[in-house]
């Protein structure tokens, strides 16, 4: 299937410019005007000199002062417009810029929950703010630079040839020579490089936010950017690809900036040529110093372009990204909702594969959890215990099966009612930049005090709120005020329980707490889950003990099934883990004395 060729860039920013669409082509035309109005001064220069320079004797002053005065007058009126075409082009790109984030956050928000599986914050951060920041420099910039880049070399083009069309040649010499130049810098493999740039200049982002935020981890342990060896590693990337980049330009851009300051060394011998023939020597002059002036314009303006095409280039790429980024499969909602009636979870004959992995991560995977039951899954890392869980709540469609909540196929629940149907509580916890209490309270509206108080009780989050001047007014996130794991893990508690909703998925709460916080963790989790529809996910076999009924899954099956007793008694996986968990509690680490005593007893 042919690959569908892209728009021009511009036209792909005006959906984002509202009702500001006419400002970019009004800048554009300015720009131009502006540009005519700026290579006059130059003719009138040229005019007044060559008259003065061929007849000094007979020097009309009040002619000179008329063509003076209006090579000023050209010359503030191409300033001042100008600045009007760089004043609607920033008013246009600041609306494409905000629209880019507006449209980009808001089709984010609508993203399923499996989105932001592949997406890190960082990486979605760096596209969407800095693609529209990029943007915005280009269309504020770049593009009414772009107009007088056409119009001025098109008059300069027929000023070379009307003033002295040997001269114009040889002022074409270094020109073209510089076009050829730019032309090469510009080809497939710089805008090769370009990407694989910003490829890498992504990717150290992303990864740079992933290592501060494991700082504290990295201080505790006495290590060095070394253990975090994909941050490195990126930066290493990045490191090379600018190197290279760098030498690709060294050599064709050493000869551009040397070619295009050499218009004198090919205009000098013509010159000299023309006055040895015996022509008029003060025009020939005149003419010169017309063409000295003008030749580092046409340098300016294939810089110009030249920048130009890399900002086009730069601008595109930032398109692609928020294109790309945004270019997520979309779950589709059935025009016939269905109501939740019960709070139920089953799996029918799910099969369910992630994006660009040929291998089924769930395989035929059926079970139900009836209403106020708990089930517990368990198994080796990889095995498919989160995926099940994240399936139940629509993080992503399944390849094949139902997966139904309530008795009702989740493809057919509004978004909204499942996700008030359901309460979260994952390894890695999200708490925002503001007040204890808008965390707590961001699952639900028009909570009590009483029913504050009460998760926090609950989630015994209480001596955390009671450590802080401002109790639970007091804000996160900012002038040194932040909370430990566990203690995030807590409020995150205390906001499930406001929510009250009544299933919960519980993905191994208490993986990285420390021992006091898991305790207090588990103590908060049971109160959760009491009477509730559970479906949890755990590491430590103790936690699962009591539990409705477990299920053991292994590559992506359900390998066994039963009470902890009954799993225990049939001798399976459950068992092996079993065995191995108490032997892992039960290790110690031996002192010299205790190793001592032992080997004197023995």
């Amino acid at each position: 299937m042919p690959k569908e060729k892209k728009k021009f860039v511009l036209s792909r920013f005006t959906p984002y410019m509202g009702n500001k669409k006419g400002l970019l082509p009004l800048s554009l035309v300015l720009s131009g005007i502006s540009a005519v109005l700026n290579i006059l001064p130059f003719v009138l220069v040229w005019y007044i000199v060559r008259n003065i320079l061929s007849s000094p004797q007979s020097i009309d002053v009040s002619n000179v002062s008329f063509y003076a005065w209006i090579a000023f007058a050209s010359a503030i009126g191409g300033v001042l417009l100008y600045f009007i075409s760089l004043l609607s082009s920033h008013l246009a790109a600041f609306r494409v810029e905000v629209g880019m984030q507006k449209v980009g956050m808001k089709k984010i928000m609508s993203m399923p929950l499996g989105f932001f599986d592949k997406n890190s914050s960082g990486r979605i951060r760096k596209i969407v703010n800095d693609g529209a920041g990029t943007t915005h420099t280009f269309l504020a910039h770049q593009l009414p630079d772009m107009a007088g880049s056409v119009v001025t070399p098109i008059i300069l083009l027929v000023l070379l040839f009307v003033v002295d069309w040997r001269m114009g040649l040889a002022s074409l010499v270094p020109i073209v020579l510089g076009f050829i130049t730019m032309r090469f810098m510009m080809s497939a493999e710089g805008k090769k490089f370009q990407q694989m740039y910003y490829d890498s200049l992504e990717e150290m982002s992303s990864e740079s936010v992933e290592y501060i935020r494991g700082i504290p981890v990295v201080k505790t342990f006495g290590q060095t950017i070394f253990s975090f060896r994909r941050f490195y590693d990126s930066i290493i990337k990045y490191k090379e690809m600018v190197y290279a980049y760098t030498l690709l330009w060294r050599t064709p851009m050493s000869f551009y900036s040397t070619i295009m300051q050499s218009a004198a060394f090919f205009i000098i011998p013509v010159a000299i040529f023309l006055i040895g023939r015996g022509e008029n020597i003060a025009l020939v002059l005149a003419d010169f110093i017309f063409y000295i002036l003008i030749s580092p314009i046409f340098s300016m303006l294939l810089m110009k372009s030249m920048h130009f095409q890399q900002n086009v280039m730069i601008a595109e790429q930032a398109i692609d990204r928020l294109d790309n980024i945004l270019d997520y499969q979309v779950m589709n909602y059935t025009e016939n909702p269905k109501n939740i009636k019960s709070s139920s979870i089953e799996f029918k004959d799910v099969v369910f594969s992630y994006e660009d992995s040929d291998k089924r991560s769930i395989d035929k995977i059926s079970f139900k959890l009836n209403e106020g039951e708990t089930i517990a899954l368990v198994g080796a890392s990889g095995g498919g215990k989160t995926t099940i869980a994240r399936l139940a709540a629509r993080f992503w469609d399944v390849d094949g099966g139902e997966v139904l909540v309530g008795g009702i196929n989740v493809k057919d629940i509004p978004k909204k009612e499942l996700m008030d149907k359901i309460s979260f509580v994952f390894q890695s916890t999200k708490l925002f930049k503001g007040s204890l209490r808008d965390n707590i309270l961001f699952g639900k509206e028009n909570v009590s005090e009483d029913e504050i108080n009460k998760a926090i009780n609950f989630s015994q989050s209480r001596e955390i709120i009671d450590n802080f001047e401002s109790g639970i007014d007091t804000i996160i996130g900012s002038k040194g005020t932040y909370l430990s794991g566990g203690e995030q893990q807590r409020i995150a508690l205390a906001r499930a329980i406001v929510k009250n909703a009544p299933i919960v998925l519980l993905d191994e709460a208490t993986a990285f707490a420390d021992p006091e916080n898991e305790h207090l963790i588990q103590k908060a989790l049971k109160e959760l889950s009491r009477g509730k529809t559970t479906l949890m996910i755990a590491h430590r076999l103790t936690s699962v003990q009591n539990v409705d009924r477990i299920l053991v899954i292994d590559g992506g099956k359900i390998a066994e099934t039963g009470t902890h007793d009954e799993l225990v008694k049939k001798g399976g996986i459950y068992k092996n883990m079993w065995e191995e968990y108490q032997k892992s509690v039960a290790w110690k680490i031996a002192t010299k004395e205790t190793v001592n005593k032992g080997g004197q007893n023995a």
